[in-house]
């Protein structure tokens, strides 16, 4: 395998030459590149021109959507920022699915979503002269691989966090967003996806969401005030569940061991919060109400009004309050398509385009009128959000946050 010429491809601020090559059947060159242990250490976008030679690609560039989720911006000045909401790109990132496009270069370029499991992470381009069955298939493998290696490397890579953010951050907000999840987790039988507003400017809110063998555990916390402190008491809580449920402890020892770091560590603070549990094989939905609103519960298009509401315990870090009791754990068997909403108050506090608060009615029907479209769960949530935000009282009464998961047993 060798390459016939040198092909050069050019824009306003950078220049990327390589070698144009011809995949071997067998994979080769890709085989080569993987077991060298010197492509660890690559730079991410030497490793993408590596990896786009090594399955016979023209040129391929990675964009990352930014923390909000309206632009997708290239890891390196080899091109503009484009938009989520009116690119074609930004449609490959919505709907998660390929699109073509023909450059004025006598070229095509193919956009593959960048999914790291169920979480979107961006687009890859791939810029070639023609398309066959075999280049979209060495496209979809690279945007595979890439995936992988930017999950990877994110985690300590600030060059990705600066790429993809847009405005200076507050101190709560960087160290809150330090100990949450990936937006989007799912699975064969659940997915999960979340999303978390003002961006740069959060408060005590948070969530977190995680998967074993056999469920799905769901979490969404308020804590007291707006401050740094109320952003380190949802860090303490959000430790102290995983910290018990990484130990296999059941839904009511989990919140007591919220209780409990609260009260030893920070004694004068207290969070509101649902923290749930669903078993992926029966539909069995455990929850327990910490002074939070109640779930919501969408089945067939519908919202099931009350269908989760139950009396609420006192908000974890006040166990005092429940006297000599234990705190409760609400149960309830789903159907298959169920979705569950779970959200703080600054959603159904914030104000519409006209005016009116959004309330649980319109929270809730903008999410049937969605999912009725076909929209994918992670698109809803980001563009309710975004409603929210560009509305023309543009500023959010407190935090929004919102977690919605569906169950579809052997979907």
């Amino acid at each position: 395998m060798r390459g016939a010429r040198r092909d050069c491809w050019e824009d306003d601020r950078a220049w990327v030459v390589m070698d144009e090559v011809t995949a071997e059947p067998n994979g080769a060159p890709l085989e080569e590149f993987l077991a060298d242990p010197g492509h660890c250490t690559l730079d991410l976008a030497n490793a993408v021109a590596r990896c786009a030679k090594s399955l016979g690609l023209r040129h391929a560039v990675v964009y990352l959507a930014d923390l909000q989720q309206r632009h997708l911006v290239p890891l390196t000045e080899v091109a503009a920022s484009l938009s989520i909401d009116s690119s074609l790109a930004g449609w490959c990132y919505r709907t998660q699915s390929l699109r073509v496009e023909e450059t004025d270069r006598d070229e095509v370029t193919a956009w593959y979503p960048l999914l790291d499991g169920a979480e979107r992470l961006g687009v890859l381009a791939v810029h070639a002269r023609t398309l066959t069955s075999e280049s979209l298939r060495q496209g979809r493998a690279l945007a595979a691989l890439l995936a992988m290696m930017v999950s990877s490397k994110r985690a300590y890579k600030d060059s990705f966090v600066r790429r993809t953010r847009t405005a200076q951050m507050h101190l709560p907000a960087e160290m809150l967003r330090a100990f949450l999840p990936p937006r989007t987790i799912g699975n064969g039988h659940v997915v999960s996806t979340a999303v978390l507003e003002p961006a740069y400017d959060i408060g005590g809110d948070a969530f977190d969401h995680s998967l074993t063998t056999t469920s799905l555990h769901a979490v969404v916390l308020d804590a007291m005030g707006h401050n740094l402190l109320s952003g380190l008491t949802s860090a303490v809580a959000l430790a102290a569940c995983r910290n018990a449920r990484r130990g296999d402890a059941d839904l009511s020892a989990l919140v007591d061991n919220v209780d409990q770091a609260l009260s030893q560590w920070l004694p004068d603070q207290f969070c509101t919060g649902i923290v749930a549990r669903l078993d992926f094989g029966t539909g069995v939905l455990e929850w327990s109400n910490c002074g939070h609103p109640a779930p919501l519960l969408i089945r067939g298009q519908k919202l099931i009004v009350d269908a989760l509401a139950r009396e609420a315990d006192p908000p974890m870090g006040l166990r005092s309050l429940l006297s000599a009791r234990e705190r409760r754990v609400h149960e309830t068997r789903l159907q298959p398509g169920d979705r569950v909403l779970l959200y703080t108050d600054g959603v159904i506090e914030a104000r519409m385009a006209d005016g009116r608060l959004l309330g649980l009615e319109r929270f809730a029907d903008y999410v049937i009128r969605a999912s009725a479209t076909g929209e994918i769960a992670p698109e809803t949530l980001r563009r309710l959000i975004h409603s929210l935000l560009d509305s023309s009282d543009s500023r959010l009464r407190d935090d929004a946050t919102i977690l919605m998961f569906e169950w579809q047993p052997g979907g």
